[in-house]
Order: C-alpha cells, then sequence, then structure tokens
C-alpha cells in the first residue's frame, strides 16, 4: 500500500541509520583510547571493580619503591657497619701489640694515637651516615609503611647509636647507688631508657599475703604495675613495715628496684605482677647498695641515650632521690655512677687487653646489628618482589576489564562503517519512493 500519511520505510530506516552510527561511534571511541569502557554507561560493574583494581595497583606500586627505598638506606647502614668492622679489626692488631711486654711506652703512645684516630672515625661514621638527608646510626627504628590500599603493614628495622663510647666501653661497665637515707614517693632512677618511680606502698594496691615473708605482710601491699610518668616508667613500692628496722626496709625496697630491673620477684613487698627485665642493665642489692651493670645493649647506648653523661659518654644510671646517694660521681657532678672510666686506651699492657676484650665485644655488637639489618633487607627484598608479582597480576585483572579487543572492534569498525553506508542508500531510496505517487496523478 502506498500511503501519504506516513512513510514507515523511511522511519525504519532512520531507526536502523540511529543504531549503527551509535555502534560505530562507540567502535570508533574504543578504538581512539583503546579502553573498552569510556563511560559509566558503557559497563558500571566493570568500571567500579577496574577503579578498585587500579587504586591497589598505585598502593602497590608505591609500597614497592618504599621497600626499595628502605633496601638502600639499610644498604648504606650495612655498609657502614662493614667499615667499622675493618676499623676494629685494626684496633684488635693494635691492642695485641700494645699488650705484649715488649712494646715500650713511646710505642704504645703510637698505638694509643691510631687508637684514638679509629674512634674518632667510628663517631665520625655513626654521626655522618646518612640516607636522603636523615641520619642513619640514630637509635631509632627505621618504619618501612607497606600497602595494598585496603590493608596494611609496617616493617621495622633497629638502628644502634654508632659511637665509640657506645662500642669501646670496658666491658661490665656497672654503677652503684647507695642508700644514705629515707627513700620517699616520687623519687625517680633512671636506668637506660627506663624510669623506675618510687611509691608509697601504704596508698598502691590491695593488702599482700602472698609472694613475701611472712614478717613483711603487716602493713605491705602489692601493685599491679601502672603507668608512671615518662615513657617505660615502672612504679617501685618503697617497703615501709612498721616492724621493721629501717635497715631492713630499706634493702627490700632496693630489692624491689633491683626486682624491676632483673624482671623478677621483690622483697619485702611485691613491686608487679610479672616484670620485665631491663635490656639496657641488670642490678644487684649488698645491703643498702645496689649495683647496676650495663649490659651490651646498655653499652650500645652511648652519650645520646637522653641520659646524665660524664666526660667520657658513660651512660648508666641517674636518680632524682633525696634518699639515693652516690658511690663516685663524675668530676662534672651530673651523677653518673662509675666504678671505672667508660673509654678504653692502651696506655699499658693491663689498659690493652681490656680494650681488647671491649673490642671483640664490640665486634660481637656490630655483627649482630648487620645480621639483624640483613635479615629486614631480606624481607623487604620478598616484599618487593611479592608485590611486583602482584602488582602484574592486578593489572591484567584490570587490563581484562577495560582494554578494548582491538581485532574485533575493527571487524565491527567495516561491519558498521557498510551498515551506515547501506542504511543512508536505503534511507534516501525511502525518501523517493512516495515520489511515484506524483507519477499516479499526471
Amino acid at each position: 500500500m502506498i500511503s501519504l500519511l506516513n512513510n514507515i520505510a523511511s522511519m525504519e530506516a532512520q531507526n536502523q541509520l540511529n543504531v549503527t552510527q551509535g555502534n560505530l561511534q562507540n567502535t570508533l571511541f574504543q578504538l581512539s583510547s583503546g579502553s573498552r569502557i569510556n563511560s559509566g554507561a558503557d559497563d558500571a560493574a566493570g568500571l567500579a571493580i577496574a577503579n578498585g583494581l587500579e587504586a591497589n595497583i598505585t598502593a602497590l606500586t608505591q609500597s614497592q619503591q618504599n621497600a626499595n627505598d628502605g633496601v638502600g638506606a639499610l644498604q648504606v647502614a650495612d655498609g657502614a657497619l662493614a667499615q667499622v668492622t675493618t676499623l676494629l679489626n685494626r684496633a684488635v692488631t693494635l691492642a695485641t701489640e700494645s699488650a705484649t711486654g715488649t712494646v715500650g711506652s713511646s710505642q704504645r703512645s703510637a698505638l694509643q694515637a691510631e687508637y684514638s684516630q679509629i674512634q674518632t672515625e667510628i663517631n665520625s661514621i655513626g654521626s655522618n651516615t646518612s640516607f636522603n638527608g636523615s641520619q642513619v646510626f640514630n637509635n631509632q627504628a627505621a618504619s618501612i609503611f607497606l600497602s595494598d590500599g585496603n590493608t596494611s603493614t609496617t616493617i621495622q628495622a633497629n638502628q644502634i647509636n654508632l659511637t665509640s663510647a657506645g662500642l669501646l666501653q670496658a666491658a661490665g661497665q656497672s654503677a652503684t647507688l647507695s642508700a644514705s637515707g629515707k627513700i620517699s614517693a616520687g623519687d625517680t632512677v633512671t636506668v637506660g631508657n627506663t624510669v623506675y618511680t618510687f611509691v608509697d606502698g601504704s596508698n598502691k594496691g590491695a593488702a599482700a599475703t602472698t609472694a613475701m615473708p611472712a614478717a613483711d605482710v603487716a602493713g605491705a601491699t602489692a601493685e599491679t604495675s601502672t603507668a608512671a610518668a615518662g615513657a617505660g616508667a615502672v612504679d617501685v613500692l618503697i617497703d615501709s613495715n612498721s616492724t621493721e628496722s629501717q635497715q631492713t626496709q630499706i634493702q627490700n625496697t632496693l630489692q624491689n628496684l633491683a626486682a624491676a630491673v632483673n624482671g623478677g620477684a621483690g622483697g619485702g613487698v611485691v613491686y608487679q605482677s610479672g616484670g620485665n627485665a631491663n635490656p639496657e642493665a641488670t642490678a644487684a642489692v649488698n645491703g643498702t647498695t645496689i649495683q647496676m651493670t650495663a649490659t651490651a645493649a646498655g653499652l650500645a647506648l652511648g652519650a645520646s641515650a637522653g641520659q646524665a653523661t660524664n666526660a667520657s659518654g658513660d651512660v648508666i644510671v641517674k636518680k632524682s632521690s633525696a634518699g639515693l646517694g652516690y658511690l663516685g660521681t663524675d668530676a662534672a657532678g651530673t651523677g653518673m655512677l662509675s666504678s671505672a672510666g667508660a673509654g678504653t686506651d692502651l696506655s699499658t699492657a693491663g689498659d690493652a687487653q681490656n680494650a681488647l676484650t671491649a673490642i671483640n665485644t664490640a665486634i660481637a655488637a656490630v655483627a649482630s646489628d648487620r645480621g639483624n639489618l640483613g635479615a629486614v633487607i631480606n624481607r623487604l627484598q620478598a616484599a618487593s618482589n611479592v608485590e611486583g608479582v602482584q602488582v602484574q597480576n592486578l593489572t591484567s585483572a584490570e587490563n581484562n576489564i577495560m582494554a578494548a579487543n582491538i581485532p574485533q572492534q575493527v571487524t565491527n569498525l567495516s561491519e558498521y562503517s557498510i551498515l551506515n553506508q547501506s542504511g543512508i542508500s536505503a534511507l534516501a531510496q525511502a525518501n523517493s519512493a512516495q515520489q511515484s505517487i506524483l507519477k499516479l496523478l499526471q
């Protein structure tokens, strides 16, 4: 039927031509961008998944860089410590030579001069070694942050405070406190990086009935560990049992302090439930005196641990207690307690032998620190490798969602181009079909 009212063939041709041009336009977008999804309308769910994967990839890529930077920083530290080991090995030679009786005083002076230069160079390495503008040996843990955008982890590498005073101290460096009067609540003793605060037993905790001599139960109290002022602070109870002599009270109080340092049970009263041993020192009580002996970690603190120091850079103990006196303070009066000078030298055969012991201890400490650094380096390298594989796999997954299928789109381009041309031709034919009505009217 030929109608003047509507040209249905033309309308159909237009509709098909619009569909073809839409498909042709989408094909051209994909071919020009290389992406299958160029707007949310193309694939909303796929776009959301791909964007999440892209965030993961971005975080993992930076985390891999963080890990590589961490490896670089730790390798700088390891290289510096390798040179320190070389210097210490030379110091072993010097100390061994100075320790023999066939060396004269003038020769020992020459040996001491070189030994002093070794100590100076160790200090220089400790203070001048840096990575990206930051000092490497700062006695603070280097934290490497890794994340995939959803979960994260932090890998830490402990750094020593590299000083000759910290490494080359006489073995067993110790400090002695003497209780010369009443110990009062609020008095403190600082051992390494830990503050111990004396507290009044009568005001702390519930009455203690166990873990103390029966004679000490009356008037004594037990305390669970509480946070005192300052980082790492530990409360230590004062034994104020009125049935005891003042000397016994002082002894028990010092036993509590020693227990806090050693992480064991106190005397007279229970100072806390389950103590943690001080990593920098051990303690021993003899009557009304208490002796603190530095551990290898304590010796390694050096002069930069934030504690009182003397001219030799010792770091053992300081106090703020009128009831605790010192058995020997340094000349500067800073309250450093030392049974001997912390520094080592080669002035005599005996000094050289003591220095040799300290040097061997230092070599072992440096080797241990290098081992710890090496373990963290291996972990960071493993993490970097894993993150590299994750980035590869996630990128592949994102590519499967986002990337256009180029061969298919080239085929589509040919198809839609032909359809577009034929559609235009068909529309022209449909529009000219009604012209035949005029033929009937002639």
